[in-house]
């Protein structure tokens, strides 16, 4: 076959790490060149392992191999803000929230523009989450409600 689209490579490549049976690089390489794609190298497979969030973990076999689990999927453009955030808790003292890998930035800069009328006395972001200072302790659970009507989702 001959696969010349971009979309794709990118099915093909979810299909075979779906199969969670890819320990290497070079084996995702050799498998989607069995498919067709004979332009594909393994710095290529390397980006889009990164870009997609691909994780090496064990499958049923106990094997280490590459997949993409669902709820660790990255976002997509079209991906609506609420699909990204997976959880939001405090602790009595900060917020915490669980985004998508390479979310969190994003998100938190969307509190940070909401800032302190909602409670919001900053943000701290890394990949997939970010710790909220309110603007007063006493007041988190305020501030954890403004948060959750954000992002419109069951918690």
């Amino acid at each position: 076959m001959a696969a010349s689209k971009p979309d794709d490579l990118l099915d093909a490549f979810k299909a075979l790490l779906k199969e969670e049976l890819y320990g290497s690089q070079t084996d995702i390489v050799d498998a989607l060149k069995a498919k067709g794609f004979s332009n594909i190298s393994q710095s290529k497979v390397s980006r889009l392992l990164s870009k997609y969030g691909a994780v090496r973990t064990r499958n049923a076999k106990q094997e280490m191999v590459y997949c993409l689990p669902a709820e660790l999927g990255i976002p997509s453009t079209s991906a609506p803000l609420t699909q990204l955030v997976l959880d939001i808790q405090h602790n009595d003292v900060m917020v915490i929230i669980r985004t998508t890998p390479g979310a969190a930035q994003l998100i938190a800069r969307l509190l940070d523009s909401v800032g302190k009328k909602e409670g919001v006395l900053g943000t701290i972001a890394g990949d997939d989450t970010i710790f909220i200072a309110p603007v007063k302790v006493t007041d988190i659970d305020f501030t954890m409600a403004n948060i959750k009507q954000l992002f419109t989702s069951s918690y």
